[in-house]
């Protein structure tokens, strides 16, 4: 591809991100009443009444938005940064035992107060960001407290790694599982994936030698666990002990871990681990083309236990799959990366983008046909995958182009 195609790759997404992603989220979004942002909002952008709000969803909305402000100094941007703050503080951090509260209702009372490891990371991860986006050094403490919680109390001594969830007072829970489709096991891969962000984006801005060894004990864990050395696919859930309990194939996780496992090597600056993570990128970006349809949308799963393929094609595999394979085109070199990146940017603006609500739905079938049943806004969909998708890869193409 030549400067012209980088310059109008790099313009669509720009568009996408601040004419389309960005701006739904400033107009619907935001409870103006009862503080916060909405629970769930349809298809068709209207708010559900009554709908719980999420710790992940407000964290993921503070992210986006402050990492948004770093590369677009706007006030409407900052706002909604602001406004997920204080609302993350005041409502979902727990003041009095440590970590954050998974769900509260609408008007912001506890609705679970149960700690997921998943939820605090996320935390973490948008905090930090927040201070790198604003140098607040109210956030980037709170965000240290949280690191601390979870080397405290979700940290396995023994065999390493992370335990998925306690209750308010960190004691164990007999249902540990993010969500109803997930196993019901003690380690997984997900919410190491986000550990592992959210250590790397801290460790930006604060250089504890605590972090540093968490961090690249959390990359390590990836070599040697959850990448499968011969499929060069993840490996998802786990017990204690490291024994494998599912054979399930997750395309947008794979693509997403391809990427963000080499940064996190750059951000600890550790040139052994950069190379690995390179070699392990390429080869990960390149067993994910299995999931690849031919219109260049990514399948969801494969279930090989089954011999069955999950053929809808979510929002998010889609925004992980623009990074992930221009990720390995500057690693190698090979045009059929970035065709592949282009290919699924096709893919998205042909089908997952709303041309007649905004933003994106949340699925669609092998066809191509929107499944407008699954909601706008809620617990999981959020501006983070889609957000930082066109962030990550405006970066990257300015630094193709510079």
């Amino acid at each position: 591809m030549d400067q012209e195609g980088f310059r109008e790759y790099r313009d669509e997404l720009e568009s996408e991100l601040t004419g389309n992603i960005l701006s739904w989220w400033i107009s619907h979004a935001p409870d103006r009443e009862h503080g916060g942002f909405h629970g769930h909002i349809t298809h068709k952008n209207e708010v559900l009444p009554g709908a719980g709000k999420g710790a992940v969803m407000h964290a993921r909305i503070l992210w986006t938005f402050s990492a948004a402000c770093r590369m677009y100094p706007d006030a409407s941007y900052l706002a909604m940064a602001d406004r997920a703050y204080q609302y993350l503080v005041d409502h979902f951090l727990d003041k009095e035992h440590g970590g954050v509260y998974w769900e509260l209702d609408h008007l912001g009372r506890v609705r679970s107060d149960r700690k997921q490891s998943y939820a605090i990371a996320f935390c973490i991860y948008a905090l930090a960001e927040y201070h790198l986006a604003f140098a607040k050094e109210e956030a980037l403490n709170r965000a240290i407290l949280l690191f601390r919680d979870l080397e405290r109390h979700a940290l396995d001594p023994r065999h390493k790694g992370y335990l998925e969830a306690f209750s308010r007072v960190w004691e164990p829970l007999e249902d540990m599982r993010l969500s109803e489709k997930d196993q019901n096991e003690r380690k997984t891969m997900n919410t190491h994936l986000h550990i592992l962000e959210a250590y790397g984006n801290l460790y930006r801005s604060w250089k504890d030698p605590s972090l540093k060894q968490a961090l690249k004990d959390l990359i390590q864990l990836f070599l040697d666990q959850f990448i499968n050395p011969d499929t060069h696919h993840l490996q998802l859930f786990f017990d204690d002990a490291w024994n494998l309990k599912s054979k399930l194939v997750s395309y947008g996780h794979d693509i997403e871990c391809s990427w963000l496992l080499h940064e996190a090597a750059h951000i600890l600056g550790d040139k052994t681990l950069i190379r690995q993570t390179g070699e392990v990128a390429v080869q990960m970006a390149r067993a994910n083309l299995s999931g690849l349809d031919t219109d260049g949308g990514l399948y969801y799963e494969y279930d090989p236990d089954q011999e069955k393929l999950d053929t809808d094609k979510h929002w998010w595999p889609q925004a992980e799959a623009l990074v992930g394979y221009f990720n390995a085109y500057q690693l190698t070199g090979e045009e059929e990366f970035l065709e592949h990146s282009l290919q699924s940017w096709e893919f998205i603006y042909k089908y997952i983008t709303d041309w007649l609500n905004d933003e994106w739905y949340w699925s669609v079938d092998k066809e191509g046909n929107p499944q407008t049943h699954k909601e706008k806004a809620g617990f999981w969909k959020c501006p983070y995958h889609n957000g930082r998708a066109c962030l990550e890869l405006i970066r990257r193409l300015e630094a193709e182009l510079n």
